[in-house]
C-alpha cells in the first residue's frame, strides 16, 4: 500500500498562490497515476488534476489555466502548484493514486483511486 501525506495548504488571499506537496512512502509510486482532489463543505469530492507516469496530465475547467501539477522522480513528490487562487478554491485538498497504473485511466472518479492522503486545508479569503 501506498502511504501519502499532502502538505503545503493554508490561508492566502484571493490572487495569491500555494504550491502543494504530495509525499509518497512505503512504496515507490513515480511511474504511477497520481491525482489531486478537493472537497468544500456539503460539497462532492471534485477532481483538480492528475497526471500520468508518462507525464500527460489533465485539468478541470475550474482550475485550468491557473494550475499545474508535476512530479519529482527523485523525491517521488507530486506537486499541484495553484496561482490567481479565488475563494472558490477554499477546500480541503487530497491526493490520491492508484498504485499498478501508470495512466490515468480512471481519470476524475475518485472511486478509481484506491490510496488517498490526508488531506490539507486552502482557504482563499475576499
Amino acid at each position: 500500500q501506498v502511504h501519502l501525506a499532502e502538505s503545503g495548504g493554508g490561508s492566502v488571499q484571493a490572487g495569491g498562490s500555494l504550491r502543494l506537496s504530495c509525499a509518497a512512502s512505503g512504496v515507490t509510486y513515480s511511474s504511477f497515476c497520481v491525482a489531486w482532489f478537493r472537497q468544500a463543505p456539503e460539497r462532492e469530492r471534485e477532481g483538480v488534476a492528475f497526471i500520468s507516469g508518462f507525464e500527460r496530465t489533465n485539468y478541470a475547467d475550474s482550475v485550468k489555466g491557473r494550475s499545474t501539477i508535476s512530479r519529482d522522480y527523485a523525491k517521488d513528490t507530486v506537486y499541484l502548484e495553484m496561482n490567481n487562487l479565488k475563494p472558490e478554491d477554499t477546500a480541503i485538498y487530497y491526493c490520491a493514486a492508484h498504485p499498478g497504473y501508470t495512466d490515468c485511466r480512471g481519470g476524475f472518479s475518485p472511486l478509481w483511486y484506491n490510496d488517498w492522503g490526508q488531506g490539507t486545508q486552502v482557504t482563499v479569503s475576499a
